[in-house]
């Protein structure tokens, strides 16, 4: 089988994103992208906090009211990257062809079409995949184009052209990770459409690579244990291929350079032992078997050396151990299928999804899901392999969604009698305070003062053209004229003789000096007073915006309330139909979850009884060996 494309753990959404800022320059090199959105920031903060629910409704809202006018392309593909990531890739695909076809650079555009067509691929969306790789044009960087060359024989040998992968794969130059990868697949194109010799090469020269003895500088390259697991794949292949083709020899030289511990040990070691059995080395053969069939049973490989342990003592007269070999064997595989028998009767109770539940809270719904440990059940091992396949994890993402929308729809429901109580109570509150502020408004009586406001601007502008310094006297001040005015008043009517001169010149001098005083503060208190002026109109300004906004409220407040009761209103029907429909879809969900795991473990359940037919099949042809001998023997006798 080819092997599949790498998938790093990266949000896919978020990749979606940074296409839409991307260039041919480094990311260390792009500059920093501010937010001019407030309600932009605040879905992106949802988003990186993971969650993906908040984060999405969030958007979709902020863009209903239109309130990120800076930033609506890069929401809208932000809200495509979701959408796919939730299995919408058909509502995805259109927005990002939408996006691609208004005003996308070449640059930015084939980026969006690469990553779209690297998800449709991953969910196993094969025509639509193919459909966007081929909007990809030439401006792609050498990273990615690497990794288009890899999807595009993937997906030519999907659909069974090989020698078309083959081709395609022959043109790639690309070194790093994505050239050993295509060196892979290119060997194993190459081998199925006929041209052994080529393939066998390529993959024999990735099967004795030596393995990194450090970590490696280069970046772009495999980590060691990818690069180690790759290397066991080649040769692995390249080992079958040798045994199919009746060339044990070759596969035992092949299969001894895969790993004794690894993802495809136990196969190896399998191989291994039938190209010694081709070889009529049963001895030989024991060596790798008996070490298989100690390991976990859960594996087929492993349950096949089970039964080929006591096939290899058989081939070597050891006729005793044989049989004891097969009935231990019958014994073990006998005992797993019960086992698969309480595994399936506990995930048909539902005890397998309340146990992955368990461990994994559905506060939000998420795009990955991890499984840390196997779930408490009985024989838990036995799911291992169920639990790995993607298959099982789509479905089950699927499930936790349905969960997650189950019970959000629930606790809208109870909320909508809160929105209820609360829109009475505001209504009650409005009913209330109106009058009051009606009654605060008459007695502001704002006409009145703005009147005095212009006529104290026209005496202010007639006091500055006149110099009037007396109009910006204190209060003291204004004593102290009033006084002096009488006090001169006074003399003027009194006798001139020396006491009456020399008052006279006393009321000169305070009078001057008054006069000096006033004269000195009028230019500071003329500024003062425009600008208590200016401060007043100011206030006066606000008020009767306050009045405004209140004479608006009177109108448009009751219509607010009638409008929120209507939608108050609508959203309980459509909260009651949408609830039993997701209920619905929620068992349906379930049962083909549990039949999903189910069916899994009947396979198992099919291939231990077909092995145990055999080993039964074994015990018989021993006793029929041994009567048949015993027999003779008996004949020999004199």
């Amino acid at each position: 089988m080819p092997f599949p494309l790498r998938v790093g753990v990266l949000r896919m959404g978020a990749a979606l994103l940074a296409c839409a800022f991307a260039s041919a320059a480094p990311a260390a090199d792009m500059p920093p992208h501010a937010v001019q959105d407030p309600h932009y920031g605040d879905g992106l903060f949802h988003f990186y906090q993971e969650h993906y629910f908040s984060s999405i409704t969030t958007l979709m809202v902020s863009q209903h009211f239109e309130r990120v006018p800076h930033h609506a392309d890069e929401a809208e593909l932000l809200r495509g990257g979701m959408l796919l990531s939730y299995g919408l890739h058909r509502e995805a695909g259109e927005i990002f062809a939408a996006l691609i076809d208004k005003a996308a650079t070449p640059s930015v555009r084939d980026r969006a079409w690469f990553y779209l067509a690297k998800i449709r691929y991953q969910r196993g969306f094969l025509p639509e995949s193919e459909e966007a790789l081929a909007r990809i044009g030439k401006t792609l960087p050498n990273d990615l184009e690497g990794e288009r060359v890899l999807l595009q024989a993937q997906l030519l040998m999907a659909r069974g052209d090989y020698a078309g992968a083959a081709a395609v794969l022959g043109t790639q130059t690309t070194s790093g990770a994505a050239g050993q990868y295509a060196r892979y697949n290119l060997g194993v194109a190459r081998v199925k459409s006929g041209q052994e010799k080529e393939g066998r090469a390529l993959l024999d020269a990735l099967g004795s690579a030596k393995l990194p003895a450090e970590p490696a500088k280069d970046t772009s390259a495999l980590p060691a244990e990818e690069f180690a697991s790759l290397r066991d794949k080649a040769n692995l292949a390249l080992g079958y291929e040798a045994l199919q083709n009746q060339k044990p020899e070759d596969a035992r030289h092949y299969l001894e350079r895969v790993r004794l511990e690894g993802p495809q040990s136990n196969k190896a070691l399998l191989g291994f032992g039938w190209a010694a059995d081709a070889l009529k080395d049963a001895k030989l053969a024991l060596v790798p078997w008996t070490e298989l069939a100690g390991r976990d049973g859960s594996d087929e490989a492993v349950l096949e050396a089970r039964i080929a342990v006591p096939y290899a003592y058989a081939e070597l007269r050891a006729y005793g151990q044989a049989l004891d070999r097969y009935n231990d064997a019958i014994g073990a595989f006998e005992r797993e299928s019960s086992d698969l028998d309480e595994s399936i009767a506990a995930i048909r109770s539902g005890k397998l999804l309340d146990a992955l539940l368990g461990g994994q809270p559905a506060d939000e719904m998420g795009w990955f899901w991890s499984l840390d440990k196997l779930p408490d059940l009985p024989h838990a091992g036995r799911l291992a392999p169920v639990l790995a396949t993607h298959e099982f994890q789509e479905a089950f993402k699927n499930y936790r969604d349905l969960q997650f929308l189950a019970t959000n729809l629930n606790h809208w429901a109870e909320k909508l009698g809160v929105f209820d109580d609360m829109l009475a109570n505001r209504k009650q509150a409005y009913a209330e305070r109106l009058p009051k502020l009606l009654a605060q408004a008459d007695a502001a009586r704002l006409g009145g003062l703005q009147q005095r406001r212009e006529t104290l601007a026209a005496e202010l502008t007639q006091a500055e053209e006149a110099t009037d310094t007396a109009a910006f006297a204190d209060t003291r001040q204004r004593e102290q004229l009033a006084r002096l005015a009488e006090v001169q008043a006074s003399l003027q009517q009194a006798p001139a003789d020396a006491d009456t001169d020399l008052a006279r010149e006393r009321a000169r001098l305070i009078a001057g000096a008054l006069t000096w005083n006033l004269a000195q503060d009028f230019s500071g208190r003329l500024w003062d007073a425009k600008k208590a002026l200016v401060a007043t109109g100011a206030g006066l300004d606000e008020a009767q915006r306050h009045q405004a906004a209140l004479a608006q409220a009177q109108r448009d407040e009751p219509a607010r309330f009638d409008a929120f009761d209507v939608r108050i209103k609508a959203l309980g029907p459509r909260l009651q139909a949408l609830i039993p429909r997701v209920a619905a879809l929620q068992s349906e969900q379930q049962k083909d979850l549990q039949e999903l795991a189910v069916t899994q473990l009947q396979r198992q359940k099919e291939r231990l009884a077909e092995y145990t037919t055999q080993a039964r099949f074994a015990v018989a042809q021993l006793y029929d060996r041994a009567s048949l001998s015993s027999s003779a023997d008996h004949a020999n006798k004199p």
